[in-house]
């Protein structure tokens, strides 16, 4: 037994004491020389690791010497603070023995504690001098090959002249200017020398030819696409109401609808199976921004949802969700600018460079909000992939405003137009625009027991009034005619209010304020009639009514509202001119149910009041507007639109040796030939053309209209050939190529033909009395316009 005495333990304690503070420094030493060795050969060799970046060569290696330096520096220091620190400790230890009388006795198996923390510090300072010697040699074994390298190379990293890439030297010039500008350049490795830049202009963007002494097989290596996944409809909504989100108001209100829906929607699925039979439909990877509820888009429609504001859009976009959900296609849903820029790969910075990866998705849809953003944060990928990109666009893009160009030229530019987009790729909530395609919503549809239900327990004497907004009352004249109304019907409103009835609303008319949806469509149930004030335009409500059995009222405007003469259109991209506030209704759907008359003719307003009361009506509700109708669209378009593909027929100029076009038994227009070949690639089948002659001064969404088709704009390039009107018999004294909106088309005087120069000008939409337009039409399926006979 060994005894120690308790001054012997204060010394022991002492010296432990002493020790740790210096044992904690020289742990942070070792760790951050240990650090600074990673960061100096990460730093060094970063260039060729598989892990960074590929664009990057270093035309020197910065900091070898002083690296090295900065290691033997450090050594040295080690090695002195431990000699002096032996030192220190010694003549510690030793005046503590002293002092302690000789009484302490160490085990023979243990050293002071002093001695191993000593040995420690010196294996630590042997480690790091070692080190320092081998990153010496690293260093200069890479100078040297580097060395080698860049002579070899020097040449090499000069704007190539080549014809196939003319822009090449001057995006060069320009990257040396302005690289800096965006931080997504360093990002793909870009650190101002020639070979950067030349690599990133060849192989992240595509204005350089690919260098010959670049590693190609890395660069163009593109993944492999995935193995394609047939489409299957499904009927269980639950996990669509996940992905979209919640939060807003705006997301409660779609994902209540689609709740509502889902058991329609269902049906429809089922319904249109059975109509495809084996018809193979491959899932589609498809992306969902829904940009106008973005915080960056001010997102003005959410917060007004509970206070009686437009629900238009926020009814299609639920359906749209609902619809690619149910045809089975894989699916994103973002309502923030960040969710977008995860979901395409957007690279760090302010939006110049392109995608850090290939498009994940077959389709984007979305709206202009989302097309402006996605034009900002995708730099030349935007252009590359906008062939995927469905716009929703409520009014219409007609082709006059969507081409940049022409519009700057000839007055036709907005805040919404000019994106070069093929027209198609535009799609609008009712079929007004056929140059767009026709994306459109549902209605609730009704069986035969709610329909018989709903006849017995109409009040034949009772109207509601179109307008959830006391701004919408303030209808210039409404007094006059509601006056009128009120000697016959009993008047119902559902306008918004917090506290006080809105002093807008006459004292007559009876106001619920603001109804949720299902006790909304219960009233219409009952009603007889559902009046409009000329505003909102062109909005679901209509159709809403008419579904419920209700009879829907509305004003005729003269002159027609447009961009010229109403602001509310001022600065749309479309010239398009509205006779009523609902034209789809007026047109496509008629008497019984849409009666449109002039409010400021008091004698014409009461007689339609006297017939409508004794006109009885069932509850109607078009094909198009069914979730089965809207399923069957989109898809078709789905399917057959694929705008990434070169224009099948040629322009101006071509010709074939026989043409497909026959002049019709009367002689009044052009028909497909039946023993003509139909181009493989054109949807709508090119046998369901047919080709009039407009008469001068009118359009040819008019002129098909009138012999009961519809213009379709995919076949003006079948027509835009002097052949054609020659099978007209239209005799051309000359005949030449412009970039017009209204051509192809006859001029008089002076006998001219006129073809088409770009193919994003045809237009169905467009007169001048100085022009008979040449227009293709076609037919379409019964309840469903945006498709021909022949179309699925």
């Amino acid at each position: 037994m060994i005894t120690v005495n308790p001054d012997g333990k204060i010394m022991v304690r002492r010296c432990l004491v002493t020790l740790r503070p210096f044992r904690l420094f020289v742990l942070g030493i070792g760790f951050f020389t240990l650090c600074f060795l990673m960061t100096s050969l990460g730093g060094q060799f970063s260039a060729r690791r598989l892990g960074d970046s590929p664009f990057t060569i270093r035309t020197e290696v910065m900091g070898g010497p002083e690296s090295r330096g900065v290691l033997r520096k450090m050594s040295d220091l080690l090695e002195l603070m431990v000699k002096r620190m032996d030192a220190l400790a010694r003549l510690e230890n030793v005046s503590e023995l002293h002092r302690a009388g000789g009484d302490l006795h160490f085990p023979a198996d243990r050293m002071p504690p002093g001695a191993g923390l000593m040995e420690r510090i010196q294996a630590i300072a042997q480690n790091v001098s070692d080190i320092a010697v081998k990153v010496d040699q690293i260093l200069r074994h890479s100078l040297l090959l580097h060395s080698k390298v860049s002579e070899g190379r020097r040449d090499q990293c000069e704007a190539p002249s080549d014809p196939k890439f003319p822009d090449c030297s001057g995006k060069v010039e320009w990257m040396r200017a302005r690289w800096t500008s965006d931080p997504c350049y360093a990002f793909f490795g870009v650190d101002g020398t020639e070979c950067s830049f030349l690599i990133y202009l060849s192989e992240v963007e595509w204005f350089c030819p690919p260098l010959p002494w670049r590693n190609q097989t890395a660069a163009q290596r593109a993944p492999k696409p995935l193995p394609k996944v047939q489409a299957v409809f499904r009927s269980n909504l639950s996990h669509l109401l996940d992905l979209m989100g919640s939060g807003k108001e705006s997301l409660i209100f779609m994902k209540k609808r689609t709740k509502r829906l889902t058991a329609q929607w269902a049906l429809a699925a089922q319904r249109l199976a059975q109509k495809l039979g084996a018809t193979r439909r491959d899932q589609k990877q498809i992306l969902v921004h829904i940009g106008f509820l973005t915080e960056e888009s001010g997102d003005v429609f959410s917060p007004r949802v509970l206070k009686g504001g437009p629900l238009g859009e926020m009814v299609q976009w639920a359906d749209i969700l609902a619809a690619l959900y149910v045809l089975g296609h894989g699916l994103r849903v973002t309502v923030s600018l960040k969710e977008l820029q995860s979901n395409l790969g957007v690279p760090p910075g302010r939006g110049s460079c392109p995608l850090t990866m290939p498009l994940p998705f077959d389709l984007i849809y979305t709206d202009y909000h989302g097309l402006q953003q996605m034009k900002q944060h995708m730099g030349l990928s935007f252009k590359k992939y906008r062939c995927r990109i469905r716009v929703i666009d409520t009014f219409g893009t007609e082709p006059a405003y969507n081409h940049e160009e022409y519009a700057t030229l000839h007055g036709y530019r907005t805040n919404w137009g000019y994106w070069n987009l093929n027209p198609k790729q535009f799609m609008t909530m009712f079929p007004h625009t056929p140059d767009n395609s026709f994306m459109g919503f549902v209605s609730e549809e009704l069986n035969e027991t709610e329909k018989q239900l709903i006849k017995g327990g109409k009040a034949s004497n009772m109207a509601v009034v179109y307008g959830k907004e006391a701004s919408i009352w303030k209808f210039q004249g409404k007094e006059k005619f509601l006056g009128i109304l009120n000697k016959y019907m009993e008047i119902h409103g559902t306008v918004y209010y917090e506290s006080q009835r809105p002093p807008e609303v006459p004292a007559f008319v009876k106001n619920h304020g603001l109804l949720p949806q299902p006790e909304f469509q219960q009233l219409l149930r009952k009603a007889k009639l559902f009046i409009g004030f000329g505003f909102p335009y062109e909005g679901p409500a209509p159709l809403e009514a008419i579904a419920n059995g209700c009879i829907f009222l509305q004003s005729r405007f003269s002159p027609p509202h447009s961009s010229l003469n109403h602001e509310f259109f001022r600065g749309k991209p479309t010239s398009r001119e509205v006779f009523s506030q609902h034209p789809y209704a007026e047109n496509f759907i008629g008497k019984p149910h849409v009666w449109t008359v002039d409010y400021n003719n008091s004698e014409e307003f009461e007689a339609a009041i006297k017939a409508i009361m004794r006109t009885q009506v069932d509850p109607y509700l078009p094909y198009e507007y069914t979730c089965e109708g809207m399923l069957e669209r989109i898809h078709a378009y789905i399917q057959h639109q694929d705008f990434c593909v070169a224009p099948g027929p040629a322009l101006p100029g071509a010709h074939t040796s026989q043409s497909p076009f026959v002049l019709a038994p009367n002689a009044t227009h052009l028909e497909w030939a039946q023993n003509a070949s139909l181009a493989p690639a054109a949807w709508p089948p090119a046998h369901s053309l047919r080709a009039w002659l407009a008469t001068p001064g009118r359009a040819c969404t008019d002129t098909c209209l009138d012999h009961g088709l519809i213009c379709e704009p995919s076949f003006f390039p079948f027509l835009n050939s002097q052949d054609a009107f020659l099978k007209l018999q239209v005799p051309c004294d000359s005949t030449e190529s412009e970039m017009n909106h209204l051509y192809p088309a006859f001029a008089q005087p002076g006998q001219e033909c006129y073809l088409q120069k770009d193919p994003l000008l045809f237009s169905c939409a467009g007169s001048n009395t100085k022009y008979r337009r040449l227009c293709p039409c076609r037919d379409f399926r019964k309840g469903q316009v945006a498709l021909c006979q022949g179309c699925l």
